[in-house]
């Protein structure tokens, strides 16, 4: 490993300036999500590592407000991805928690930061990359810093250090017919959207009196066409109800009311009883929220946002400062205009900025929501085609699951309506592999640069991995290939994706842990169905679940041991009308069955997820085989067989 720190005078602007040169294995740009848990992985996998954060805070979205937390399905997320939902579940007493508050999971980073004693480096940023053909041996970093490394990692949302590399990308939407998509481009539908019949104009009529504030001249371009507008950006807003927490929300700097009077149009037209009408009040723990866009009219600031993705830092500062004004003025419009119903009103000053929250910003998150900036054009793009199944890759080193999200990209006037335009959404489908050539540029534009979150996707294929657990499991697969590319002296395109999977499979912690024991019903050659059950493909762990009713009946989960234990036994359970109230679970193991009733009647789900592992006590297993089966037994509704879990203690 190199660690050397050497002293360079660099010349700026006729003015000689102390700049710091650091060696290193691996560089990893992005304090993000995905960049603490890249950096993590490549100094377990004994690689010396920097981590850059251009910002001050840790975790990117994940600790910057989006607390519930985007999945899709659970099956999805595993490794250090799925380890980051356990030690958020280890905080609030439970083996996962996907629900969570910012403060807790910017604790839970500075832990693997502590943990593989990373070394980071906070308030620089890339202004410029040194490469050698298609290798890069150094990036500068303002204020004060040069890195040079066998290995970079843009971790980035915005991937700056990928554009500075001279690698190719693309901003905005492709046109439906570039690859063969129908979701991409121009799309004008019924979701998020204002009702017929709202007026546009300053005067209701009157198109000489100009546009209300928010709406664009723009013209609506035929369906799937494509264009370099970039879906449109908020804030993941953390309130608190708790008085003794609560900070009275105040009037903003640069408050004008006038950007709200399409909410009071909109609900004019379509009124509203509770505030989840237009905020997407999703609750987290100890009274606090994240509150995300919904509706027509929200925190979502539509079409302010197109140059931010290759815009200067300056620039970019002007824009989330015009977004945080926004947001707040909203929040102040809502609670305290006169033109507001009186009962929402009341609603709104019930919540306020929490004051154990953010504490070094104001109580206010520095972390932008950016959807979506550059997107890199590699070696492979995803496409829709890869969500849906149509497409598959053998090369994949991690899973997404979500549905093609897109949010809407500009608000125009369409036949004397105020209309907005852009919002996807399009699910049903299980999750499927996120092809490594996707992570790397083409070999002739640089091979020593891996991109987990600016990757290689087309617009609305990017909608459905662009979430934080995906983020975090791309990242530590881009770190294992890092460290397999210095370890073999290789490119990065030169790496085998069997290898990362293979290290994942062996070592999912980067710690040397007994991996979880984890088989899934769709798991053919370890499962034995006995009796009647059907088999359904919704609110599933995976790919499907088996529901049992009252007649006799159970599903064996047959699993092998190789290193002997105590371990904690879970159930995956999902929601189902008419739900036995307990489940019947058999352990057999070293030539013993115990038998245990688990309540299952009354499960409460958490956050967007199918369903959650309830705990079926502590077992010892013995090296070898075994089975877990659950059964019908005993039954009073309906029974769900969906996976079992064997987590070893720890």
């Amino acid at each position: 490993m190199r660690k050397v720190l050497s002293f360079l005078l660099f010349c700026l602007v006729g003015r000689s300036v102390a700049v710091a040169q650091t060696d290193v294995d691996i560089c990893v740009y992005g304090g993000t999500s995905a960049g603490v848990i890249a950096a993590y992985t490549a100094a377990k996998m004994h690689k010396s590592v920097l981590l850059v954060e251009p910002g001050g805070r840790l975790g990117g979205l994940s600790s910057g407000g989006l607390g519930y937390t985007d999945i899709g399905n659970k099956y999805a997320i595993k490794g250090l991805s799925l380890d980051f939902y356990r030690r958020v579940g280890k905080h609030y007493g439970k083996l996962e928690q996907w629900v969570f508050e910012p403060s807790v999971a910017e604790e839970v980073y500075k832990q693997y930061i502590s943990e593989g004693r990373v070394k980071v480096v906070y308030g620089h940023s890339v202004v410029g990359v040194t490469k050698e053909g298609s290798v890069i041996r150094s990036v500068r970093l303002e204020p004060s810093l040069v890195v040079r490394a066998s290995m970079f990692i843009d971790c980035s949302y915005e991937g700056d250090l990928m554009a500075r590399a001279g690698v190719s990308y693309t901003v905005g939407r492709e046109a439906n017919a570039e690859y063969g998509e129908t979701y991409n481009g121009v799309q004008l539908r019924e979701k998020h959207q204002f009702p017929d019949g709202v007026d546009p104009y300053k005067k209701p009529g009157d198109p000489s009196s100009g546009l209300l504030w928010g709406i664009s001249t723009g013209r609506l371009d035929p369906q799937g066409t494509g264009d370099k507008k970039v879906q449109s950006y908020n804030y993941r807003i953390c309130l608190t109800n708790d008085a003794a927490n609560r900070i009275a929300i105040t009037r903003p700097a640069g408050y004008d009311p006038a950007r709200y009077e399409l909410l009071l149009r909109l609900l004019a037209a379509r009124p509203s009883g509770n505030l989840w009408g237009f905020l997407k009040f999703d609750l987290l723990p100890n009274h606090k929220t994240d509150i995300n866009n919904n509706g027509a009219f929200s925190t979502d600031m539509i079409g302010m946002n197109y140059n931010y993705p290759e815009a200067s830092y300056a620039e970019r500062r002007r824009i989330a400062l015009a977004h945080t004004e926004y947001t707040k003025g909203l929040l102040y419009f809502i609670g305290h205009d006169p033109r507001m119903p009186l009962p929402l009103r009341k609603l709104m000053l019930e919540w306020g900025y929490p004051k154990d929250e953010y504490v070094e910003n104001g109580h206010w998150t520095p972390q932008l929501y950016v959807r979506e900036a550059r997107r890199m054009v590699g070696a492979y793009v995803m496409t829709q085609a890869n969500c849906e199944g149509r497409a598959l890759v053998p090369d994949g080193v991690g899973l997404a699951a979500y549905t093609m999200d897109s949010h809407n990209c500009q608000r125009i006037v369409v036949n004397g309506m105020v209309k907005n335009e852009g919002d996807v959404q399009i699910g049903g489908f299980p999750p499927y592999p996120i092809a490594y050539r996707a992570l790397v540029p083409k070999a002739a534009e640089c091979r020593n640069l891996l991109v987990p979150v600016c990757l290689s996707a087309s617009h609305i294929a990017y909608g459905s991995i662009r979430m934080e657990p995906v983020f975090m499991e791309l990242g530590q697969s881009c770190a294992i290939a890092a460290a397999l590319a210095i370890d073999k002296r290789v490119s990065v395109q030169e790496v085998d994706a069997a290898a990362i999977r293979s290290t994942l499979d062996r070592d999912p912690l980067a710690d040397g842990s007994t991996p979880d024991i984890l088989v899934d019903n769709d798991d053919s050659a370890a499962v034995k169905v006995e009796g009647d059950w059907t088999r359904e493909k919704r609110d599933c762990y995976g790919f499907s679940r088996l529901v049992g009713g009252v007649a006799p009946g159970e599903v064996k989960f047959r699993f092998a041991v190789a290193d002997a234990g105590d371990y904690k036994l879970y159930i995956y359970v999902a929601k189902v009308q008419g739900a036995s109230s307990v489940t019947g679970v058999t352990v057999y193991t070293g030539g013993k069955g115990m038998d245990v009733a688990v309540p299952t009647g009354k499960l409460r789900v958490e956050g967007q997820t199918s369903g959650e592992w309830v705990e079926c006590g502590k077992y010892r297993l013995e090296k070898g085989e075994g089975y877990v089966g659950i059964g019908t037994k005993g039954a009073d509704g309906k029974v769900v067989a969906d996976a079992v879990l064997l987590v070893r203690g720890r």
